[in-house]
Parts: structure tokens; C-alpha cells; sequence
């Protein structure tokens, strides 16, 4: 489930498509499905887990002929940085397990490049990326994106690591989620410390998500609720309650003010994580075949809209002002989405190995709508009809 800049009635165009290399003889507990694909941050670099427990992490853009004028990279590396560094490579990651879950972190802080020099003398510069990767024997490795260096093997969790996810202001803390049934904070800062461990889902943890503004973490487990933790006191703050069966995904939006959810009853629902208030539902109704307990893959962008992956073969793309999707493109076997951070495009990941990118027409956001992202102090003494477009109550 991703949010999505503005998008035009219409079919969404393939813009490319990425194929495993030649295979080869693999241990018989390896598989072939892309669990995850993810862009970094800046929009610099793309990670897909080709299955066979390898990782490749690919230069964005992709080749000039694949990719449409206007879809570069906003990095923040200077000319002078990128001609005396060299060009980024693509890399190959062998994880040597199954892997579930990729997340980028944010650019470093200063203060957490600080940290890192302290406690990693070893690699002292860490103003690059990091790409974490969730395994199916419950580690968790920490990768430099420019190097392909493995800098932390993280080890605690059970089971299978479902879910990752980085603190949006490069803080370098990340949130785990695990069949094993608990939720782990981990500090990279210290050597990857474990800092706290949540527990409460009775069942496997799917999803994980934190707010832009790093107040709250949401976890969806294959349970009919969504648990809202706090992130500055790592305490439950609410449950969700209003799905009728498992919820598999989770994601804010970039404002923080709105919470999707995606559950096997096949209902997108959208709340206030600041109330718990339920405010819109969007059914995934069939087109061509019937379609019941089916797993939905969520993604939420940076304007009104937002789209999903579904079991009906199907990326469906929303606008939240209305109730049935405006966008269809047919995909077979499709497992998870992104979409890339500057708008444009949305990547996808199938169960046999394959990545897919497909437009998604980018168009400004009306001044009303940039001024819902801007304005968040709710304290003020605003109008009625102000405070419910600024909490999503009307659009």
C-alpha cells in the first residue's frame, strides 16, 4: 500500500521489467519470490530481493531507454561528489537465507554520523546509505549501500523478520516485525544495541510502519486489530478495531495525519491515529474473478491517492475522495509494491522473481492539499470546516 502523487483516469504503462540472471543450483530451502522492493530514500537507488536469498541493488534510473524524461533521481550527492567518487555500480548481496524484508534508511543525522564514528571506528564515514535486509532465520543485516559492505548482523528475533522499518529522520533507529510475534527496536548508533522489545500480538507480525514525524509505529499482525505504539515511550497507545479479518499492511501517510490498513477481508480502511477514528473504507470488489480472503499489499504517497496489490492479479490505484479505484493495470503474481519517493512511478515485486515498473502520472497537489501537509497545529483556533479537511474528515 503506498500513497501516490495525483493520477489521471487510465491504465497504468509498463515502463520496464527486471528478470533474474541465469539461474542456478540453489539449496532446496530457497525460493524465488521478490517478498520486497524499495527505493532508497533520495530516490538514488533500488533494492529487489530476486529470491535465492540474493539481493541486487540497482543505480536509479534504471537505463535511458526504460525510463521516461523527468523520472531521475533527486540526489544529494554534488557533481563534484558523483566525478570524483565514480558512477554507483549495481551490486549482488548474497544474505545466504531467504530474504523477507528490505528497508533503506534515511540519510544519517549528523549527530548519528557523529555516533557512528565513536562506535564503529572500523567504518568511521557513514554519510551514505544503509539498506537493512529481515531474513528467514530471524537476523537482520546491516549493508553500506555504496559498498556493499556488511557492517551489523543483528540476531534476537525467533522466526522469520516480516517487516523493517527506519525512522524517517535518519536517526538510524530501526523497528523490526516477526512471525515470532514481537516487534524490536534496535539503535544502529550502538552497534545495532537492542533497545527495547514489544510484545502483545498473539499472532505472526506482518507489517510495521512509523509516522514521518516519528510520534508512532503501527504494527498489523494476523489478527483483525492494528496495535498504535508510542515511539518516544515504546507503550501501546490504542487498538484499531474494524476489520473482519487478518491485517497484512500498513502505512501513514506522509503528513502523518492519515492511517491506511490492509486486511484479508479484502476492505482497505483509512484512520485518525491521533483518535482511533474510522473515517473511509474501500473494498477490493472483483473484476474478472472472484476474489475472497485475499492478501493486499498497501503503499501510500505524498498526495490523494494511494494503491494496492491484491491476489486478483491486479495494481489498483485509489484517489481518497472516492470509494472504488481509478487505475487498473493486470500483474500476475504480484507479492509488494513501492513507489518511487519523487512520484511517477511504482515498482512491483512477483513470486517469480520479477520486478515491474509502471507509471504513475505525476501532477501538482492543489494549494489546498499542500496546505493540509504544512498545517498541523490542530490546537489553534481554527474553524470546524478547517479542522476537518486538515484531519482528512472531508477532501
Amino acid at each position: 500500500m503506498i500513497f501516490l502523487p495525483r493520477c489521471e483516469a487510465g491504465k497504468p504503462l509498463l515502463l520496464a521489467k527486471l528478470k533474474p540472471g541465469r539461474p542456478h543450483q540453489f539449496d532446496w530451502k530457497s525460493s524465488c519470490e521478490t517478498w520486497s522492493v524499495v527505493f532508497s530514500p533520495d530516490g538514488s537507488w533500488f533494492a529487489w530481493s530476486q529470491g535465492h536469498c540474493i539481493i541486487k541493488l540497482i543505480p536509479w534510473p534504471l537505463e535511458e531507454q526504460f525510463i521516461p524524461k523527468g523520472f531521475e533521481a533527486k540526489s544529494r550527492s554534488s557533481k563534484n561528489e558523483t566525478k570524483g567518487r565514480g558512477s554507483p555500480k549495481e551490486k549482488t548481496l548474497d544474505c545466504g537465507r531467504i530474504v523477507w524484508r528490505l528497508a533503506f534508511s534515511s540519510w544519517p543525522s549528523l549527530p548519528s554520523r557523529k555516533l557512528w564514528a565513536r562506535h564503529h571506528p572500523q567504518v568511521p564515514d557513514i554519510s551514505c546509505l544503509i539498506l537493512a535486509t529481515g531474513l528467514n532465520d530471524g537476523q537482520i543485516k546491516i549493508w553500506e549501500v555504496q559498498t556493499g559492505l556488511l557492517l551489523l548482523n543483528l540476531t534476537g528475533h525467533q522466526d522469520v523478520v516480516r517487516d523493517l522499518s527506519f525512522t524517517p529522520s535518519g536517526s538510524l533507529i530501526l523497528v523490526s516485525a516477526s512471525r515470532d510475534k514481537t516487534l524490536r527496536i534496535w539503535d544502529l548508533n550502538k552497534h545495532g544495541k537492542q533497545i527495547q522489545v514489544l510484545s502483545g500480538h498473539l499472532q505472526w507480525v506482518y507489517c510495521c510502519s512509523i509516522s514521518p514525524d516519528c510520534s508512532m509505529l503501527c504494527s498489523a499482525a494476523g489478527e483483525k486489530s492494528v496495535f498504535l505504539w508510542s515511539m518516544r515511550s515504546y507503550t501501546l497507545i490504542r487498538k484499531l478495531e474494524g476489520h473482519q479479518s487478518s491485517v497484512v499492511s500498513c502505512n501513514f501517510s506522509p503528513d502523518s495525519a492519515l492511517l491506511v490498513t490492509a486486511s484479508y477481508d479484502t476492505n482497505v480502511i483509512m484512520w485518525d491515529p491521533y483518535t482511533g477514528e474510522r473515517l473511509r473504507s474501500l473494498r477490493h470488489s472483483p473484476v474478472d474473478h472472484g476474489m475472497e480472503d485475499s492478501d493486499i499489499h498497501v503503499l501510500l504517497s505524498r498526495g490523494l491517492y494511494l494503491a494496492t496489490v491484491a491476489d486478483d492479479r491486479l495494481l489498483r490505484i485509489w484517489s481518497l475522495e472516492v470509494k472504488t479505484p481509478i487505475a487498473f493495470a493486470p500483474m500476475t503474481n504480484g507479492l509488494c509494491c513501492t513507489f518511487f519517493p519523487h512520484g511517477g512511478v511504482i515498482a512491483t515485486g512477483t513470486r517469480d522473481g520479477h520486478v515491474q515498473f509502471w507509471t504513475a502520472p505525476r501532477v501538482l497537489s492543489s494549494l489546498k492539499h499542500l496546505c493540509r501537509k504544512a498545517l498541523r497545529i490542530l490546537a489553534l483556533p481554527i474553524s470546524k470546516k478547517m479542522k476537518e479537511f486538515l484531519t482528512y474528515r472531508t477532501f
